[in-house]
This record gives C-alpha cells, sequence and structure tokens, in this order.
C-alpha cells in the first residue's frame, strides 16, 4: 500500500506532509506507518517506517529530524542531525536538505513555513504544550532566523476534534485561570464533563501569535481508525500500546 500524505495549500509550494497510518509495515494495533521510536513496536519496523516518510519528503533516514517530545514550550534550531535528541516539542530551521517531523496520537501536529525568507517549523501541540506557549515559541524561533511573522503560514494537521474530547472541570479551571475567554473553546458534555476544542485553541494562539495565515485540515484521529492513530481511542480500547502519527516539512 502506499503512503498517503495529507497537505496543506497555505504552505505550498514547500515540501511537507501529514502522514496517516496507511502504507506502513507495521502491524497488530500499530497496523501501519508507525513512526514512534518511544512506542513498544518492534525498533527495526519504525525503522523501515521512517525511512518510508524521509524517502517521500526527499532526504536521507538521518535528516528526517526528531525531538524527545515532552509537552513542553521548548523549540530548538536545527542545524542538522543530532546526536542526542534535545528535550523539546517544536524544531525550525533555515537549512535546506532537512525534514522537521514530530510525532502526534491526538495531539496537535503543526507544520510552519515562511516561504519567502526560507524559514520552517514544526511543532508538537497538546493541550498543555498549546497552553504554555509552544506554538509562539516556534514563531518566535522562525523570527529569529529571519522569518516575518506576518509571512508565515501554519497548518494544524490530523487532530482529536471537539466532539470526541471529553475532560474534567478541573481541566476546564486550568484554562479559565490562564484566560476567562478560554471558556469559548468549551461545550458541555455529559454531569460534569466538557467537551475541549483542541485545533481551535491552536489556530487561536497562532492568530494572536500574529501569523499571516493559519489552517486545521479539519481531520480527527479518534473518529478516524482507518487513517490515524489515537491515544485516547487506544485507552477506550484498552489496548497495551498505540501507534503515533508523523508530520514533516522541509526546505
Amino acid at each position: 500500500m502506499t503512503l498517503e500524505i495529507l497537505t496543506s495549500d497555505s504552505l505550498a509550494p514547500v515540501h511537507h506532509g501529514f502522514f496517516t497510518r496507511r502504507g506502513g509495515a507495521s502491524s497488530g494495533v500499530f497496523a501501519g506507518l508507525n513512526c514512534g521510536q518511544g512506542s513498544s513496536d518492534q525498533s527495526e519496523i519504525v525503522a523501515i517506517n521512517r525511512a518510508r516518510v524521509a524517502d517521500a519528503m526527499g532526504v536521507a533516514p538521518a535528516h528526517l529530524i526528531s525531538v524527545h517530545q515532552v509537552h513542553s514550550a521548548e523549540a530548538v534550531t536545527v542545524d542538522g542531525p543530532f546526536q542526542d535528541k534535545p528535550r523539546a516539542d517544536a524544531l525550525v530551521t533555515d537549512k535546506p536538505g532537512l525534514a522537521l517531523s514530530v510525532l502526534t496520537a491526538d495531539c496537535q501536529p503543526v507544520l510552519f513555513a515562511d516561504a519567502e525568507a526560507g524559514v520552517i517549523g514544526a511543532a508538537h501541540a497538546g493541550w498543555r504544550g498549546a497552553l504554555d506557549g509552544v506554538l509562539e515559541a516556534t514563531v518566535e524561533a522562525m523570527c529569529a532566523l529571519g522569518a516575518n511573522r506576518g509571512a508565515i503560514h501554519a497548518a494544524i494537521g490530523p487532530s482529536i476534534s471537539q466532539r470526541a474530547y471529553e475532560v474534567g472541570p478541573e481541566f476546564f479551571e486550568t484554562f479559565l485561570a490562564e484566560d476567562p475567554d478560554n471558556a469559548r473553546f468549551f461545550a458541555n458534555g455529559h454531569g460534569d464533563r466538557m467537551l475541549f476544542d483542541l485545533p481551535g485553541f491552536g489556530l487561536h494562539r497562532l492568530r494572536m501569535a500574529g501569523v499571516g495565515d493559519a489552517e486545521w485540515t479539519r481531520h480527527c484521529t479518534y473518529a478516524d481508525p482507518e487513517r490515524f492513530y489515537s491515544y485516547r481511542r487506544a485507552t477506550h480500547a484498552k489496548e497495551a500500546d498505540y501507534g503515533r502519527l508523523i508530520a514533516a516539512i522541509a526546505l
């Protein structure tokens, strides 16, 4: 099966893709293109999957760059392959020949480009990272490399949608403590539960950061098991582990 790669018109002509789980070598609960080196999948199979992504991105496997994601607001500037992966959740570069990548399984994969300046970025933005400022940190790091904030285009890839993201009152209060206006990203659920609009919140933070254009591809990871991995769906199904989707961008 060939790889399925979702793209955003707003990032054109920069080479990028939000890869679905189709076209990979993994099996079982990981069936498909599992690129998570931290999963319990066979490491040699994950390496095959990542090599397929690197090939699709036009780079050597060693130039498919990723970080050790920790739900932080840390953005790192990339000049070449890492000896040791830094603990961070966003990457930026102005160097051709590198594909920046992030892994997700419900969190937001966000790709950034200022095509004219030749600066790109990628961020893993779960609720914690988004609330703490990982998207803004990515934009700032791009600007430090010469990007123009208003010329940056950002696209949020497949993420968990509001109808599938049920949270408790403590979660709701955390967002209200940051900004009472964040209430607009929540809808009533069952009992004291709320439904959180993670992509809507991500779009808001991107626009407040002053990027020229921001969009969500409108794919829900939870709702489409044939195409996407989902941490929450795997948890509800009581599966032992789950695959990780990859998103990548290269100059």
